[in-house]
Formats: structure tokens, C-alpha cells, sequence
């Protein structure tokens, strides 16, 4: 009887690969970490996925049937971080996969603009500082910026007047920046998280580019 309950283990796993894929699985049984190392790299691995792609994914916390009182530390850590991140745009939803496992529905990318209070009355050398940034880019990465921003503005119901194309392209920057994770700060990742939410917004109708003008 020993022997079934590995076997047993091994066939949950390749179902819930099969399902979901390596790429949308958090495993933090095997590595056995602290309950604080658990959470900053689920939350970091969550931020992660939101901007290469927002989907159901799933953390393994395993059971804790080890743990002191049979109560899983690491699966209480995680749930106990999720209505934050919900607060904060990365995630949607969640619910339970198994009793070892959580099902994570990731919020859409474009959630991230309007997560907290918009800020119009920014610093004028924050504005400086989004502006020099934006300059640096790639073309490429500039022309996706403002598309988003006529998106944003005209879902917003906001005039595509230059000033707030700029105003919304450096906010865009500003907001992506901040939530793509430490070590993926490339213009590669912020260029997929605009993707996802010029994607996101396809279909709801928005305004033409007139075309990239000289910053």
C-alpha cells in the first residue's frame, strides 16, 4: 500500500500538466520553502504570468499533513495573499483545484491601469524622468505605447489631444514597469504586456493611430 500512494501522486501531476502546462504551474511542495519565501515567489511568479499572459494557472501548495496541527502553512500563506494582489489588479479569482492545489484566474493586463487612483496631478519630474525613459526606447516599443494610450483615452472617453496622448503613454510606462518583476525588466516583456492589452481591447472599438508623431 505504500507504493500506490507515489504512484498515485505522479498521475495527479501529469493530469494537471496535461491541463495546464509546466509553464502555468507553481509547485512549491517540492521545494519545501519558508512560508515568506512561498509568497514572494508566488506573488512574484503570478506578476510574471499576468504580463506574458493572463490565464488560469495553478500553485501546488500541497496539503501540510506535516505541518504542526495537520494546518498547511504554505497553503494559508497563499490564500491569505490573494485578496491582495485582487485589490492590487494581478488577480481575479481563485478557488480550490484539490486540497493540495489553487486555481488562479489571472486579471486582464488592462486591469492594471485603472487598479487605485489615477494620478493626472503627477510631479513634473516624474513626468520628466517617464518622458527621458519613454525617449530611450525602441521604436518599435514607443509606436505599441501610443497605441495603448488612444485605446486607454478613448475608453475613457478622453480626446486624443497630444498633451494626454503623452500624459497616458508615460502613465502606461510607469504602470508596467512597476509591475513587471525584477529580473524580466526588458523592453521584450513590456512590449508583451502592451500586446495583451491592445488584444484585450480588440473587439470593444477604438480609435485609429493617426500614426507615431516625433516625442
Amino acid at each position: 500500500m505504500r507504493s500506490e500512494k507515489p504512484k498515485l501522486n505522479a498521475l495527479w501531476n501529469a493530469l494537471d500538466e496535461a491541463a495546464f502546462g509546466a509553464e502555468r504551474i507553481l509547485n512549491l511542495r517540492e521545494s519545501l520553502p519558508s512560508a515568506m519565501e512561498a509568497r514572494t515567489r508566488a506573488e512574484a511568479w503570478l506578476r510574471g504570468r499576468q504580463i506574458a499572459k493572463p490565464e488560469d494557472v495553478l500553485i501546488i501548495t500541497g496539503r501540510g499533513n506535516q505541518s504542526a496541527g495537520g494546518v498547511g502553512v504554505i497553503r494559508q500563506t497563499i490564500l491569505e495573499m490573494l485578496p491582495s494582489l485582487k485589490r492590487r489588479a494581478i488577480v481575479e479569482s481563485w478557488r480550490e483545484h484539490s486540497p493540495g492545489s489553487i486555481v488562479v484566474k489571472l486579471a486582464p493586463t488592462s486591469a492594471l491601469f485603472s487598479a487605485g487612483k489615477r494620478r493626472r496631478d503627477t510631479p513634473s519630474s516624474n513626468k520628466v524622468h517617464g518622458a527621458a525613459a519613454i525617449a530611450g526606447l525602441e521604436e518599435e516599443t514607443v509606436s505599441m505605447l501610443r497605441q495603448l494610450a488612444l485605446v486607454n483615452l478613448d475608453a475613457l472617453g478622453i480626446d486624443n489631444d497630444e498633451s494626454f496622448v503623452r500624459a497616458e503613454m508615460e502613465h502606461i510606462f510607469s504602470v508596467l514597469s512597476n509591475a513587471i518583476p525584477d529580473g524580466n525588466k526588458t523592453e521584450a516583456a513590456l512590449r508583451a504586456s502592451m500586446r495583451n492589452a491592445i488584444e484585450e481591447a480588440s473587439g470593444n472599438g477604438h480609435r485609429e493611430d493617426p500614426g507615431p508623431k516625433k516625442l
